[in-house]
């Protein structure tokens, strides 16, 4: 979490600078080349262009700071209906939504928990699957999305 969080930390200053919200970034290694995925956000939604926009601006940053080592993809998106969650903050706008997180760890018993956000604190956010809650601290999470339901 730290390396991505530290990524975070030096791509926010240029998303901003277009106009645009970084929501958080995703790094994943697989067969030697790094995936690199940012989510954007803003007032009026995201398109295409947007995403096309913020993408060659980080692609020419990350060039030329070489923050990635080796070959790299990169991928800008809009957060979708099921958006990723990465801050206490943007836990706590959904507070009443349904939600998928999946842990670095077991809590429980259980990696995967699919139910009811009822409270992100600083430290922890709280689901409600059935009549079980799960408290469980932002450091144990691996990935975090809503969880619309049609």
């Amino acid at each position: 979490m730290a390396r991505q969080d530290a990524l975070t930390g030096l791509l926010q200053p240029t998303v901003k600078g277009l106009g645009y919200e970084l929501l958080g970034v995703e790094r994943q290694q697989s067969a030697g080349r790094t995936l690199i995925r940012l989510y954007i956000d803003n007032d009026v939604g995201i398109v295409v262009d947007d995403c096309a926009i913020v993408s060659r601006q980080i692609g020419d940053f990350l060039d030329v700071e070489q923050v990635v080592s080796g070959e790299y993809t990169l991928e800008v998106s809009s957060p979708g209906l099921d958006r990723p969650l990465f801050t206490p903050e943007q836990y706590r706008a959904f507070i009443g939504s349904d939600v998928k997180v999946r842990l670095r760890t077991l809590v429980n018993g259980r990696r995967r928990l699919a139910g009811l956000l009822s409270d992100a604190t600083d430290d922890y956010l709280t689901i409600q699957v059935g009549e079980e809650q799960f408290d469980v601290q932002y450091n144990l999470v691996e990935s975090a999305r809503l969880d619309p339901q049609w």
